[in-house]
């Protein structure tokens, strides 16, 4: 069950979970264009390429635990997460993806990802 906006005190937050449902709604992944959702903290992003219609995460890289990839949560680490999920998307024999800022603004870290996941033959 989701959230009813009107209970979010906090105005910034419930401009970003207002964007996130617009976005979700929509955004859909399938089989031959799955979902890349990005998941931005203060430290760290996490992204999932995510198959919808199976409700299957087909994969994660992210820049803390085992497999990180990247230190932080900068621009250099959101161009090292989008060279390796471009990688493996080709590697999956996917070309093309929906991106999902997850009701992240279209600036900075998020940009970067996008730019360079598109600069490295997928089309997004």
């Amino acid at each position: 069950m989701r959230k009813l906006q009107s209970k979010i005190k906090n105005e910034k937050k419930a401009k970003t979970y207002r964007r996130k449902l617009s976005i979700r709604k929509k955004v859909n992944g399938s089989a031959e264009r799955p979902r890349v959702c990005m998941i931005k903290t203060n430290k760290h992003i996490q992204i999932q390429v995510i198959n919808d219609d199976a409700s299957k995460t087909l994969f994660c890289v992210q820049t803390f635990g085992k497999n990180a990839v990247g230190t932080n949560g900068n621009k250099d680490s959101a161009k090292l997460l989008g060279v390796k999920v471009a990688e493996l998307l080709k590697g999956s024999k996917i070309t093309k993806a929906v991106f999902d800022r997850n009701g992240k603004l279209y600036a900075g870290v998020v940009a970067m990802l996008a730019d360079t996941i598109r600069e490295n033959g997928i089309q997004i």
